[in-house]
Protein backbone atom coordinates (compact mmCIF):
# COMPACT_ATOMS: atom_id res chain seq x y z
CA UNK A 1 0.00 0.00 0.00
CA UNK A 2 3.06 2.37 0.67
CA UNK A 3 4.54 1.95 -2.51
CA UNK A 4 0.53 3.04 -3.93
CA UNK A 5 1.07 5.97 -2.16
CA UNK A 6 4.57 6.85 -2.97
CA UNK A 7 3.23 6.40 -6.69
CA UNK A 8 0.38 8.63 -6.45
CA UNK A 9 2.61 11.56 -4.73
CA UNK A 10 5.15 11.21 -7.76
CA UNK A 11 2.26 11.27 -10.10
CA UNK A 12 1.23 14.23 -8.26
CA UNK A 13 4.06 16.07 -8.32
CA UNK A 14 4.95 15.07 -12.04
CA UNK A 15 1.57 16.90 -12.81
CA UNK A 16 2.01 20.14 -10.78
CA UNK A 17 5.24 20.51 -12.56
CA UNK A 18 4.28 20.26 -15.82
CA UNK A 19 1.02 22.41 -15.21
CA UNK A 20 3.58 24.97 -13.50
CA UNK A 21 5.84 24.62 -16.49
CA UNK A 22 2.88 25.15 -19.38
CA UNK A 23 1.70 28.25 -17.75
CA UNK A 24 5.05 29.96 -17.43
CA UNK A 25 5.04 29.74 -21.92
CA UNK A 26 4.77 32.59 -23.79
CA UNK A 27 1.13 30.85 -25.17
CA UNK A 28 0.06 30.62 -21.72
CA UNK A 29 0.79 33.91 -20.77
CA UNK A 30 -0.91 35.26 -23.84
CA UNK A 31 -3.84 33.79 -23.63
CA UNK A 32 -4.39 34.47 -20.05
CA UNK A 33 -2.58 38.23 -19.93
CA UNK A 34 -1.60 39.99 -22.61
CA UNK A 35 -5.06 40.99 -24.38
CA UNK A 36 -8.96 41.45 -23.06
CA UNK A 37 -9.45 39.40 -26.48
CA UNK A 38 -8.13 36.74 -26.58
CA UNK A 39 -10.28 34.52 -23.94
CA UNK A 40 -13.90 36.01 -25.12
CA UNK A 41 -12.68 34.93 -28.43
CA UNK A 42 -11.49 31.75 -27.80
CA UNK A 43 -15.16 31.34 -25.81
CA UNK A 44 -17.21 32.70 -29.05
CA UNK A 45 -14.94 30.05 -31.04
CA UNK A 46 -15.87 27.40 -29.01
CA UNK A 47 -19.59 28.12 -28.47
CA UNK A 48 -20.22 27.91 -32.59
CA UNK A 49 -18.02 24.69 -32.63
CA UNK A 50 -20.22 23.54 -29.88
CA UNK A 51 -23.81 24.66 -31.36
CA UNK A 52 -22.72 23.06 -34.72
CA UNK A 53 -21.33 20.18 -33.04
CA UNK A 54 -25.01 19.66 -30.64
CA UNK A 55 -26.65 20.96 -33.56
CA UNK A 56 -26.14 18.03 -36.16
CA UNK A 57 -25.47 15.12 -33.51
CA UNK A 58 -28.52 16.20 -31.22
CA UNK A 59 -30.87 16.50 -34.13
CA UNK A 60 -29.71 13.00 -35.42
CA UNK A 61 -29.62 11.51 -32.64
CA UNK A 62 -33.62 12.86 -32.08
CA UNK A 63 -34.36 11.48 -34.85
CA UNK A 64 -33.29 7.85 -34.30
CA UNK A 65 -35.27 8.35 -31.02
CA UNK A 66 -38.30 8.86 -32.58
CA UNK A 67 -38.82 12.65 -33.23
CA UNK A 68 -39.18 13.88 -36.60
CA UNK A 69 -40.25 10.76 -38.26
CA UNK A 70 -41.27 12.33 -41.15
CA UNK A 71 -37.04 13.36 -41.83
CA UNK A 72 -35.14 10.15 -43.76
CA UNK A 73 -32.46 9.45 -40.79
CA UNK A 74 -29.74 9.50 -43.84
CA UNK A 75 -31.01 13.20 -44.72
CA UNK A 76 -30.34 14.57 -41.27
CA UNK A 77 -26.87 12.57 -41.09
CA UNK A 78 -25.74 14.95 -44.48
CA UNK A 79 -25.11 17.44 -41.28
CA UNK A 80 -22.61 15.28 -39.45
CA UNK A 81 -19.51 17.03 -41.44
CA UNK A 82 -20.84 20.42 -39.46
CA UNK A 83 -20.61 18.36 -36.34
CA UNK A 84 -17.33 17.68 -37.13
CA UNK A 85 -16.12 21.25 -37.93
CA UNK A 86 -17.69 22.11 -34.25
CA UNK A 87 -15.60 19.52 -32.76
CA UNK A 88 -12.50 20.21 -34.85
CA UNK A 89 -12.95 24.05 -33.54
CA UNK A 90 -13.93 22.99 -29.69
CA UNK A 91 -10.80 20.69 -29.40
CA UNK A 92 -8.74 23.70 -30.82
CA UNK A 93 -10.13 26.07 -28.64
CA UNK A 94 -10.19 23.90 -25.61
CA UNK A 95 -6.41 23.02 -26.43
CA UNK A 96 -6.30 27.19 -26.43
CA UNK A 97 -8.00 26.92 -22.95
CA UNK A 98 -6.34 24.71 -21.31
CA UNK A 99 -2.59 26.27 -22.25
CA UNK A 100 -3.68 29.25 -20.68
CA UNK A 101 -4.96 28.39 -17.64
CA UNK A 102 -3.62 24.42 -17.21
CA UNK A 103 -3.71 24.77 -13.08
CA UNK A 104 -7.75 25.65 -13.70
CA UNK A 105 -8.39 22.54 -15.65
CA UNK A 106 -6.05 20.09 -14.48
CA UNK A 107 -7.09 19.91 -11.09
CA UNK A 108 -10.54 20.26 -11.52
CA UNK A 109 -13.08 17.72 -11.26
CA UNK A 110 -15.33 19.32 -13.77
CA UNK A 111 -12.59 18.81 -16.40
CA UNK A 112 -11.90 15.28 -15.70
CA UNK A 113 -15.49 14.38 -15.79
CA UNK A 114 -16.31 16.43 -18.71
CA UNK A 115 -12.97 14.31 -20.41
CA UNK A 116 -14.79 10.78 -19.18
CA UNK A 117 -18.07 12.29 -21.24
CA UNK A 118 -15.73 12.92 -24.44
CA UNK A 119 -14.65 9.65 -24.29
CA UNK A 120 -17.97 7.94 -23.42
CA UNK A 121 -19.39 10.19 -26.42
CA UNK A 122 -16.20 8.75 -28.80
CA UNK A 123 -16.34 5.21 -28.04
CA UNK A 124 -20.22 5.34 -28.69
CA UNK A 125 -19.32 7.06 -31.94
CA UNK A 126 -17.45 4.36 -32.76
CA UNK A 127 -20.29 1.51 -31.20
CA UNK A 128 -22.68 3.33 -33.34
CA UNK A 129 -21.30 3.68 -36.25
CA UNK A 130 -19.41 -0.59 -36.09
CA UNK A 131 -23.01 -2.13 -35.41
CA UNK A 132 -26.15 0.47 -36.10
CA UNK A 133 -25.25 3.02 -38.79
CA UNK A 134 -25.77 1.03 -41.91
CA UNK A 135 -29.69 0.00 -40.80
CA UNK A 136 -30.24 3.54 -39.62
CA UNK A 137 -29.03 4.63 -42.61
CA UNK A 138 -31.32 2.52 -44.62
CA UNK A 139 -34.34 3.75 -42.90
CA UNK A 140 -37.20 5.23 -44.68
CA UNK A 141 -39.32 8.63 -43.97
CA UNK A 142 -41.72 7.32 -40.96
CA UNK A 143 -39.93 4.47 -39.78
CA UNK A 144 -38.94 3.72 -36.55
CA UNK A 145 -35.35 2.68 -35.54
CA UNK A 146 -34.28 -0.29 -34.12
CA UNK A 147 -33.77 -0.71 -30.67
CA UNK A 148 -30.04 -1.20 -30.47
CA UNK A 149 -29.84 2.28 -32.68
CA UNK A 150 -31.90 4.09 -30.00
CA UNK A 151 -29.83 2.97 -26.93
CA UNK A 152 -26.65 4.53 -28.46
CA UNK A 153 -28.01 7.46 -29.61
CA UNK A 154 -30.02 7.89 -26.32
CA UNK A 155 -26.04 7.62 -24.69
CA UNK A 156 -25.05 9.85 -27.54
CA UNK A 157 -26.88 12.62 -26.55
CA UNK A 158 -26.76 11.85 -22.71
CA UNK A 159 -22.79 12.29 -23.39
CA UNK A 160 -22.99 15.30 -25.09
CA UNK A 161 -25.46 17.25 -22.39
CA UNK A 162 -22.80 16.14 -19.92
CA UNK A 163 -19.95 17.50 -21.38
CA UNK A 164 -22.29 20.67 -22.24
CA UNK A 165 -23.20 20.61 -17.95
CA UNK A 166 -19.30 19.85 -17.20
CA UNK A 167 -17.77 22.78 -19.37
CA UNK A 168 -20.15 25.23 -17.80
CA UNK A 169 -19.42 23.67 -14.06
CA UNK A 170 -15.76 24.40 -14.99
CA UNK A 171 -16.05 28.20 -13.99
CA UNK A 172 -17.87 27.02 -10.39
CA UNK A 173 -16.00 24.79 -9.72
CA UNK A 174 -12.29 25.82 -9.34
CA UNK A 175 -9.81 23.93 -8.10
CA UNK A 176 -8.35 24.71 -4.64
CA UNK A 177 -5.22 24.29 -5.66
CA UNK A 178 -4.20 27.27 -7.82
CA UNK A 179 -0.79 29.12 -8.58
Amino acid sequence: MEAIWQWLEALWQGIEAAVWSLRATEMSLFIRQESYWVWPTLETFHFTGMAMLIGAIGLFDLRVLGMAKAIPPAAIHRLIPWAIAGFFINITTGILFFIGNPDQYAFNNAFHFKVAFLTLAGLNIVAFYTTAFQEVKALPAGADAPLRSKVITAISLSSWVGVIICGRLLTWFRPVYVF
